[in-house]
């Protein structure tokens, strides 16, 4: 199974590259992908590679059901150690 997040570009770099935030932590991701992209906008990131953009509505969803899978799997991880 594959997970990209979304995360907002706030810079370009050198070449396709670009640095993107994701929650304050800033990472080197290359837009080689999507050379449309720029900054301010949202993408989908996968090993380090932006995957395609989305619209900043999509992408607060994403992040808060991916928050909420977090507080459950939380929740949950007592009972499984049990098992």
């Amino acid at each position: 199974m594959c997970l990209a997040i979304p995360a907002k570009i706030v810079e370009k770099t050198n070449g396709d590259n670009a640095i993107v935030s994701l929650e304050g932590v800033k990472k080197e991701i290359s837009l080689t992908l999507v050379p449309e992209a720029e900054i301010g906008d949202y993408v989908l990131v996968h090993v380090g590679y932006a995957l395609n953009t989305i619209c900043p509505e999509e992408a607060a969803e994403t992040l808060k059901i991916m928050a909420e899978m977090s507080l459950v799997r939380a929740e949950l991880a007592p009972n499984e150690a049990a098992e």
